[in-house]
C-alpha cells in the first residue's frame, strides 16, 4: 500500500509539476521585481506577464528559450527552469523583440539620451495595424498626427509636431527614405512594414539621428527583422472590412554552426476599400541573410524588402455637401465613402486616379570590432524606385458630356447644378459612355501622316486635321529613381567617453514623365508636349499598363513632359558623448553638400540642362541627461540647423534657371524633459520651441475651371511649441493603462508671398496670403489618448480612447480670406473622439503555438472630419455641417472598420 500511494504521490505531483510549467520572478539590478515585464517563448507571442512583484508561471518545459523584456530595460533571453531569476539591466528594450541589424542606427537608450522619445514594440504592430495604415499605429503617440488622407490603400500622411512628411525624417534600418527631390514618404511603397517592421522609435524633435542635416519635426526609426538566430516559421491570415484579405508566410533558418543565417517572407494583399472605388492589390517580399561566425569581430547582414502595389485612389477634392448630394451610404446625412473619381468600364471598377509603385530597397551591412575601444559600422544600400499614378489628359472640358472632373468647384456645382460630365443615378462616372462619346465625337485623321489616316486621334492642344482636343483618356504620369547610399561611422570607446565619426553619402537620379496608359476608345493620340518636334501620334501599343511589374516606360514614347532631376548628398559627422553614473551629455555636429541639377527633354529649348548647384548646410545640437535617482531623470537639448532648400525652390517655375535668391531654411530648437520610472507607474514629459525660418514651399491647386497649376511660396517662418505627456500605469494585477497628453500652439510669424504657374508651368502671376499668427493647420495642436489592457492567462481584451482638437484647416491660395489683410485666419474644425476595442487569443493547437486577434476601429461609428483643404468660414445664411460651411472640400475620417487575424507559428 505505501508502494501505491507514494507511486500516486509521484505521478501526481508530475502531473501537477506539468500543468503549471515552470516559475520565476524578473527583477531590476536592485533586486526589486517588475509588475508587468513580458516573458515570451522565442520567436512566438505564446508567454505571460509577471504580476505585481515580477512573479510569473508559464506552461512550457524546462529548457525552453525565453526572451523576458520590461520598458527602459535591455531585454534578455533565458533558458525556462523552476523558480527562475532574470535580472534585467536598464537599457534600450523598449523596443522589446527588436533586432538591430547594424551599429549605424541611433537608438535612444532610456535614461540616457537627452531626447523625447516614443516606442512601438513589434508585437503591438503586428496585433493592432491590421487593415489600418502603417502610419497610424503612430497616432497613440505625443505629436503625432496621422490620417487616411484620401482613403486610398497607401495614401496616409503623418505629421510630427505639426512638421508634415517632408519635415519630419524617416529612417528603415537606419537610410533615409524621404524623396531626395520633395521630401516626401509615399507610404504605399512601405506596405510591407506592418509584416517585417520589429520596433518604432518617435524621436520627437532634433532626435538621436547622426545623419548630416537632419530633420525638423522629428525622426521616425522603423527597424525591420534581420536574419533570426532561431529556427522557425509562421503562417497567418488576416481578414476585415470591405473585402480586405491578406495572406503572410515567413521562416528564418536559425545560425547554422558555419554562422549563416536567413530569414525570409512574402505576403499578398487585396481589397475593395472602404471608400468607394478604391480597390487595391499588392504583394510584400522580404529576405535577410546574416553571417556572424563563432570567434569572429565581424558581422554582415544583407536584407531586400520591397511592397510592390496599385490601388485606385481619391484625390478630387469633395465638399461636404458632396457627401450629402452623392453616394448611398448615408449616416447623419453624410456618405464618407463618396469618392468623385470612381466608376465603372465594361462591368469593372474604374478609376482615373490609379496608383502604381515598387520600390525595393536592398541593404548590406558590414559590422566590425576592430578591438575592444574600437569599431566601424557601414551599411551600403540602394533602391530603384518605378512607377507613378494616372489622371485625365484631353481638353474634356469643351465638351460637357464628358466634363467629369471639375477644377475649383465641387461636383454639386459642377454635375448637379451646371449638368457636366456622364454619371449613374448616385453620382458614379460612367465610362462606357465616355468612350462611346471619345469615338463618336472624333472623326478620321486627314493630316499628312498618310499612316493614320482614319485614325480617331485625341489630343490636349492640337485640333488641327481633325485631330479632337474636346476627349477623355488617362495618362500616367511617372515618378520613377534610381538611388545609391552609403553610411560608415567609426566608434570609440575610452572610459567614460565614446567619440564617432561618420559619413553619409548618396546620389539620386529621379525621372519625371508622362506616358500614355489608357486612350478609352480613341485610336491615337497627338502629343505636342515636346517642344523639340512638331508633334507625336501615340497608338495603343505605346501605351503602359498601370502595374507595378511591367514596363513603366523609362525608355519609351513620352507626352507632355519629360525631365530628370540629378541630387548628390555628402555628409560628415561626428559625436562626443560623456557617460558617468548619473550623467549623460552629447554634443554633435554635422555639415553636409548638396549638388542639385536638372535636365529638361522637352521644354527648355537653349538650356536643356543646368549648371550643378551646390549648397552647403549643416547642425550642431547637443543636451544632457542628469538621474536624479533610480527613478527619475531630467534632460534638455538644443540645436541649430541650416538645412538646405528641397530641388523645386533651386529651380522655381519648372526651368532650369538656378533660383537668384537661394537661401538656407534656418532652424532653431530647445526642449526639457522629466522622467519617472516606478515599479507601477511610467511618466515622461517634456516641452519644446522650434523657430523655422526662410521656408519654401510648392503647393498644387486649381488656377480655374478648368486647369490646376502650382504654387511656389517662399520665406515662410514658422513658430512651434508645446507640451507633451506620457504615462503607463499598471494599478492591478495584469491591467495596463496608457495614456498621452499633447498640446502645442503652432502659428506662422509672417506674411509670404506665392508665385502661381499653370498646368503647363508657366508663370500667371503672383498673389500675397496674409498669415502673420495665423494657426497651422492639417494637422490637431490638440491630442489625448487612453487605454486599457487587461490580460488573464491566454487573453487580453484592450479598449482605447483618442481625443482630437485644434486641427485647423490647411491654407489655399484660392481661399479669398488669406488674400485679405484682417482675415479670419485658419478655419477651426470640430473636434471628434474615436474608440478602438481589440481582443486576442493565444493557444496551442496541434504542438504549435497559435494566436487570434480581432480589432474594431472607430468603434460607435463616429462621423467626424480628419482634414479640411478649404478654409470658407461660415457667413450670415450658410448651409453648416456641425458649424462647418458645406462649401469646404474635406476628407472625412472612415466609420467603423475591423480586421481579425488568425497566425500560427511552427
Amino acid at each position: 500500500m505505501k508502494k501505491i500511494l507514494l507511486t500516486v504521490t509521484l505521478v501526481l505531483s508530475a502531473f501537477l509539476m506539468m500543468a503549471q510549467g515552470v516559475t520565476g520572478t524578473v527583477t531590476d539590478d536592485a533586486g526589486e521585481g517588475l509588475p508587468g515585464a513580458t516573458v515570451l517563448v522565442k520567436g512566438t507571442q505564446n508567454g505571460a506577464i509577471t504580476d505585481v512583484d515580477g512573479k510569473f508561471t508559464l506552461d512550457v518545459s524546462e529548457g525552453t528559450l525565453l526572451v523576458v523584456s520590461f520598458m527602459g530595460f535591455e531585454s534578455q533571453e533565458a533558458t525556462a527552469s523552476n523558480n527562475m531569476e532574470v535580472t534585467l539591466q536598464p537599457g534600450t528594450s523598449i523596443l522589446a523583440e527588436v533586432v538591430i541589424t547594424s551599429n549605424v542606427i541611433d537608438v535612444v537608450k532610456s535614461r540616457e539620451t537627452p531626447v523625447a522619445v516614443s516606442s512601438i514594440s513589434p508585437a503591438e504592430i503586428s496585433l493592432k495595424v491590421g487593415n489600418q495604415e502603417f502610419p497610424e499605429i503612430m497616432n497613440r503617440t505625443p505629436g503625432v498626427y496621422a490620417t487616411k488622407n484620401g482613403g486610398g490603400y497607401g495614401d496616409s500622411r503623418l505629421s510630427l509636431r505639426g512638421f508634415d512628411q517632408s519635415n519630419t525624417s524617416f529612417l528603415i534600418n537606419g537610410q533615409p527614405v524621404n524623396d531626395m527631390e520633395n521630401g516626401w514618404v509615399y507610404w504605399s511603397n512601405w506596405q510591407g512594414l506592418t509584416d517585417v517592421a520589429s520596433g518604432i522609435q518617435i524621436q520627437r524633435g532634433l532626435g538621436a539621428s547622426r545623419l548630416a542635416v537632419p530633420s525638423v519635426g522629428g525622426t521616425v526609426s522603423i527597424f525591420t527583422k534581420a536574419a533570426e538566430l532561431a529556427e522557425g516559421g509562421k503562417v497567418s491570415q488576416t481578414i476585415g472590412n470591405d473585402g480586405y484579405l491578406k495572406s503572410t508566410v515567413s521562416y528564418s533558418t536559425g545560425k547554422n554552426e558555419n554562422g549563416w543565417a536567413a530569414s525570409f517572407l512574402l505576403s499578398r494583399w487585396q481589397g475593395d476599400g472602404y471608400v468607394y472605388n478604391t480597390k487595391g492589390e499588392g504583394w510584400t517580399y522580404f529576405a535577410a541573410f546574416g553571417y556572424a561566425p563563432e570567434g569572429s569581430n565581424h558581422e554582415f547582414n544583407f536584407s531586400a524588402l520591397g511592397a510592390g502595389q496599385w490601388h485606385h485612389q481619391r484625390d478630387a477634392w469633395v465638399s461636404i455637401r458632396d457627401y450629402q448630394n452623392f453616394g448611398s451610404d448615408h449616416k447623419e446625412g453624410i456618405d464618407r465613402r463618396w469618392n468623385t473619381n470612381g466608376g465603372t468600364l465594361n462591368g469593372e471598377e474604374y478609376n482615373m486616379r490609379r496608383n502604381f509603385y515598387n520600390k525595393p530597397l536592398f541593404t548590406f551591412n558590414w559590422d566590425w570590432e576592430i578591438n575592444e575601444n574600437l569599431s566601424l559600422a557601414t551599411s551600403l544600400y540602394a533602391s530603384t524606385g518605378r512607377g507613378g499614378g494616372t489622371g485625365p489628359r484631353g481638353q474634356n472640358y469643351f465638351n460637357s458630356d464628358i466634363d467629369i472632373l471639375p477644377f475649383n468647384r465641387d461636383l454639386t456645382e459642377h454635375y448637379l447644378e451646371n449638368g457636366n460630365g456622364t454619371r449613374d443615378s448616385n453620382g458614379f462616372i460612367d465610362f462606357d459612355e465616355i468612350v462611346r462619346i471619345n469615338r463618336e465625337t472624333t472623326s478620321g485623321y486627314n493630316g499628312p501622316i498618310s499612316d493614320y489616316a482614319g485614325y480617331r486621334i485625341g489630343s490636349n492642344g492640337y485640333n488641327s486635321d481633325n485631330v479632337n482636343n474636346a476627349t477623355l483618356i488617362r495618362r500616367a504620369s511617372m515618378n520613377s529613381h534610381n538611388w545609391f547610399g552609403g553610411i560608415s561611422t567609426l566608434d570609440y570607446e575610452s572610459g567614460n567617453f565614446r567619440y564617432s565619426l561618420g559619413i553619409d553619402l548618396r546620389k539620386y537620379t529621379g525621372y519625371h514623365y508622362r506616358a500614355l496608359n489608357d486612350l478609352l476608345g480613341l485610336d491615337g493620340y497627338f502629343s505636342t508636349g515636346n517642344d523639340n518636334t512638331l508633334g507625336l501620334i501615340l497608338e495603343p501599343g505605346h501605351n503602359i499598363q498601370a502595374s507595378p511589374f511591367r514596363n513603366t516606360g523609362l525608355s519609351g514614347p513620352k507626352i507632355d513632359y519629360y525631365n530628370i532631376g540629378y541630387v548628390d548628398w555628402q555628409g560628415l559627422n561626428g559625436l562626443v558623448e560623456y557617460s558617468g553614473d548619473a550623467i549623460t551629455a552629447v554634443i554633435q555636429a554635422g555639415v553636409s553638400n548638396q549638388g542639385f541639377k536638372r535636365e529638361d527633354l522637352f521644354d527648355q529649348i537653349g538650356n536643356p540642362i543646368s549648371e550643378q548647384k551646390n549648397l552647403t548646410g549643416g547642425y550642431l545640437k547637443g543636451g544632457a541627461n542628469y538621474n536624479l535617482n533610480s527613478a527619475m531623470n531630467v534632460f534638455f537639448n538644443a540645436g541649430y540647423i541650416s538645412r538646405q532648400p528641397l530641388f523645386d525652390a533651386v529651380f522655381p517655375g519648372f526651368a532650369n534657371d538656378v533660383n537668384p535668391d537661394l537661401q538656407n531654411e534656418q532652424i532653431t530648437s530647445v526642449e526639457v524633459g522629466y522622467g519617472y520610472l516606478g515599479r507601477y507607474l511610467t511618466v515622461n514629459f517634456n516641452a519644446y520651441s522650434t523657430t523655422w525660418g526662410n521656408r519654401f514651399i510648392s503647393e498644387s491647386f486649381p488656377v480655374s475651371t478648368t486647369q490646376s497649376g502650382t504654387a511656389q511660396f517662399k520665406d515662410v517662418d514658422v513658430l512651434h511649441q508645446g507640451i507633451e505627456i506620457e504615462a503607463t500605469y499598471r494599478p492591478i494585477d495584469n491591467l495596463k493603462l496608457r495614456g498621452m497628453l499633447s498640446a502645442g500652439d503652432w502659428r506662422y510669424t509672417k506674411d509670404f508671398t506665392a508665385a502661381v504657374f499653370d498646368d503647363s508651368q508657366n508663370e500667371i502671376g503672383e498673389v500675397t496670403l496674409y498669415l502673420d499668427d495665423v494657426k497651422v493647420g492639417d494637422a490637431a495642436q490638440f491630442t489625448a489618448f487612453l487605454s486599457a489592457e487587461y490580460t488573464y492567462k491566454s487573453y487580453s481584451m484592450d479598449l482605447a480612447y483618442r481625443f482630437v482638437d485644434g486641427l485647423y484647416a490647411d491654407y489655399s491660395i484660392t481661399d479669398s480670406d488669406l488674400t485679405v489683410p484682417d482675415n479670419q485666419g485658419a478655419l477651426k474644425l470640430p473636434s471628434y473622439g474615436l474608440f478602438d476595442l481589440g481582443a486576442t487569443a493565444r493557444f496551442e493547437l496541434l504542438g504549435t503555438n497559435g494566436s487570434f486577434r480581432l480589432n474594431v476601429n472607430n468603434l460607435f461609428d463616429k462621423v467626424y472630419i480628419a482634414e479640411s483643404n478649404t478654409n470658407i468660414h461660415t457667413e450670415t445664411g450658410s448651409e453648416t455641417w456641425e458649424g462647418i460651411d458645406v462649401r469646404n472640400s474635406v476628407w472625412f475620417g472612415f466609420g467603423r472598420t475591423w480586421n481579425a487575424t488568425l497566425s500560427f507559428n511552427f
